[in-house]
């Protein structure tokens, strides 16, 4: 019973959207195209996976079934094919260095600079990434190690503390919190916050919205569904609300003048920046990376950022 393997992908996010228009705006592909994708599967098969209606797509009892298999068979392929490209850049002595929010080369231009010279044969490619869902380990995926505020806790993922340095408010040029020169958290958790998208690791996002000194989340978010710092920035420029961030990413947004306030927060639990990596990714470039990093932060002077 031969099928394409992509098809498979295509029954998976088909069955996960229940609608082929949305599906097919995910995959970027044409929505005819799709649907006779999954009718050429159907046909390999021998029997129908969906059920066609006019509020969109349901999946039969057989494809109920074929559904958990399908996604087996998918995130298979996709961890070999990841597992590949990890093997091809630890053979090219090369880092696929995630970030979130600031670049570390904008961050922490000494101490990288310093790595790059004392491991000239090591190349590190700077990848952005976006907020962390649940999984840590998907999170990241397409990187060797990542630098961000502590991720979801995952026991295939290690982490290595960098600094702790404490949050700071963003709020637009226009909001009343704009002219302060500090706040606390008394004065602002009651304020509207910029809303995260669901699928965000609810822990982190509620960092930075004060959930941990509020207890819950805010009473009042806006629309937005954020899942990446651009995002942020995107709806602040357009909200009367606010949001928390590092105070190093704060800096650096006052430095561009983006018409977005940074007020320190004065008494808010800091922010703990880790390195983190998946566990089957510690290549020698990666040890090398990570002994320097455990150096810089034992022995350099308190106030120098590693990444």
């Amino acid at each position: 019973m031969p099928f394409r393997r992509g098809h498979l992908r295509y029954f998976v996010v088909v069955a996960e959207e229940g609608q082929m228009t949305r599906a097919a705006a995910r995959l970027h592909i044409a929505q005819p195209a799709l649907s006779n994708a999954i009718s050429q599967l159907e046909s390999d098969i021998g029997f129908p996976l969906l059920e066609r209606h006019a509020r969109g797509v349901t999946l039969t009892p057989a494809g109920e079934v074929f559904l958990q298999k399908a996604r087996v068979a998918v995130r298979a392929y996709e961890d070999a094919a990841i597992a590949g490209r990890s093997l091809a850049r630890a053979a090219r002595d090369t880092i696929e260095f995630g970030f979130v929010g600031a670049p570390p080369g904008l961050d922490s231009p000494g101490p990288m600079s310093r790595f790059a010279r004392e491991h000239p044969e090591i190349d590190i490619r700077y990848r952005e990434l976006p907020f962390p869902g649940p999984s840590s380990t998907l999170w990241l995926s397409e990187v060797d190690v990542a630098v961000s505020h502590l991720p979801p806790a995952d026991e295939n993922v290690w982490t290595q503390l960098v600094r702790v340095e404490p949050r700071a408010v963003l709020a637009p040029s226009g909001h009343p919190l704009a002219e302060r020169s500090e706040l606390t958290v008394a004065e602002v958790v009651d304020e509207t916050f910029i809303g995260y998208h669901p699928g965000v690791e609810p822990g982190w996002a509620g960092f930075w919205s004060l959930d941990d000194h509020r207890g819950g989340p805010p009473l009042s978010v806006t629309a937005d569904q954020v899942a990446a710092p651009q995002e942020v920035l995107a709806a602040l420029a357009v909200r009367s609300a606010i949001t928390t961030v590092p105070a190093s990413s704060a800096a650096l947004l006052v430095s561009a003048r983006t018409g977005i306030a940074a007020i320190p927060l004065t008494d808010a639990a800091p922010t703990r920046f880790v390195l983190a990596g998946r566990r089957n990714r510690r290549n020698p470039s990666v040890e090398a990376f990570v002994a320097f990093v455990r150096e810089a932060v034992g022995s350099g002077p308190a106030s120098e950022r590693v990444a």
